[in-house]
């Protein structure tokens, strides 16, 4: 391998980035073996040594090694981490890449260096902010993406072509990893920002249980029925972001198809939203530390729940055509959204569903889900608190309607 200019500019300007993190790291009163000198010439040394071949990088690399164990020997009696150690290894790795992948390699030293840079916030999350449960939490959602997922089939196991294992599981993780990020946001950030951000939070992972949440805390203090109104529409606005999250993930010809009338439907509910974001009366609590940030059999059921549509869906499209889809997904839209849909867009996007269509009913699942939870408004909170989400919802509802309409 022939040493160029670019390649050999990277590696220097990789060791001088992370040479530069650590030396800043000693002047904060830890000693660094290896600073921006070091960490720059071993890079240069590694870009010379894997013009030379493979085993000359493995000699280099054997050199540095035993020289991050002579350091660490001297220093773990007042710093017994390795970090110092690993980055003296990683550095020439990163140099050596950077001779055929320059952009990876600059981008990969990029992150090493935000990481060196970020101990102290980063320990303080570990530590401090993050409880078990959520890192238990966090443990299962790795799980669910990482393990499980990629050992699931792309292809259909069904006779009729619907039911693609990879594509349910992939909602399922999707609903348990914006729980999580939600729970998490919601208890860092605290209580000072009242109900609309917990609403907002709240609306990833069930908007109806939001409006039928709130409703109960404007029914039991009638002076916050504006902010709890205001704390509902906005889950809604994030309940239409998931939505359009999982019809992309599952038929992104479909979003594009629907990306006009879904983003007038989210401005819609936004300004409608607008009025209760002043309103004094709005302080919620943030969920305690060891509160499950997801709900594991939340996430199946939507995934056992989209599955049923699925196949529902396409029974009725083979007797009744495009119009039996959309009829099943809009009576199980009454319940929930998501997984209607998810068979929608699932149907689009294996061609058994004209885009079209595909549109249209989507904004019907608008209608459906609203009519549901303004009943829900109506039922669980003040007089106030229901007619404001009530009209807030129609007005969302119908302008995804009109749009799709006016786009057939």
């Amino acid at each position: 391998m022939e040493i160029g200019l670019q390649g050999i500019t990277t590696a220097a300007a990789i060791g001088l980035l992370i040479g530069l993190v650590r030396e800043r790291h000693a002047d904060h009163g830890a000693v660094a073996q290896a600073g921006i000198r070091t960490h720059a010439l071993i890079a240069i040394a590694a870009a010379v040594a894997i013009a030379f071949g493979p085993w000359v990088l493995a000699a280099l690399m054997l050199g540095v090694g035993a020289l991050a164990v002579a350091g660490y020997r001297q220093s773990r009696a007042h710093d017994p981490g390795l970090t110092g150690e690993v980055t003296l290894l990683t550095t020439p790795l990163l140099a050596a890449l950077a001779q055929s992948a320059p952009t990876w390699a600059a981008g990969l030293a990029v992150v090493v260096a935000g990481l060196l840079f970020a101990k102290a916030p980063l320990q303080g999350f570990a530590r401090r902010w993050l409880a078990e449960r959520e890192v238990q939490d966090g443990l299962m959602l790795a799980a669910a993406a990482l393990v499980v997922l990629p050992l699931l089939p792309d292809r259909p196991v069904d006779p009729w072509g619907v039911l693609v294992p990879s594509v349910i599981w992939r909602l399922v993780v999707l609903v348990m990893g914006v729980g999580l990020l939600g729970h998490l946001a919601l208890r860092l950030v605290g209580a000072r920002w009242g109900l609309p951000l917990a609403g907002f939070l709240s609306g990833f992972a069930s908007s109806t249980a939001a409006v039928a949440s709130f409703g109960q805390q404007a029914r039991q203090t009638p002076a916050r029925s504006a902010s709890a109104a205001s704390a509902a529409l906005l889950a809604n606005l994030a309940s239409l972001l998931l939505l359009a999250a999982i019809v992309g993930a599952t038929s992104p010809a479909l979003l594009r198809a629907s990306a006009w009338p879904l983003a007038v439907a989210g401005l819609v509910v936004t300004v409608a939203a607008l009025p209760g974001l002043r309103d004094p009366g709005g302080a919620a609590g943030t969920p305690p530390a060891e509160a499950p940030a997801f709900h594991v059999g939340h996430a199946l059921l939507l995934g056992l729940v989209f599955s049923a549509v699925l196949l529902a869906s396409a029974g009725l499209n083979r007797l009744f055509g495009d119009a039996g889809a959309m009829v099943a997904a809009m009576l199980v839209a009454l319940a929930e959204l998501h997984p209607a849909a998810a068979s929608i867009a699932q149907l689009a996007g294996g061609g058994e569903l004209e885009m079209g269509r595909g549109r249209i009913g989507l904004a019907a699942l608008l209608v459906s889900a609203g009519v549901a939870k303004s009943v829900i408004a109506f039922a669980s909170g003040t007089r106030r608190y229901a007619v404001q989400v009530a009209a807030g919802l129609a007005v969302m509802a119908t302008a995804g309607v009109a749009i799709a309409l006016s786009m057939a």
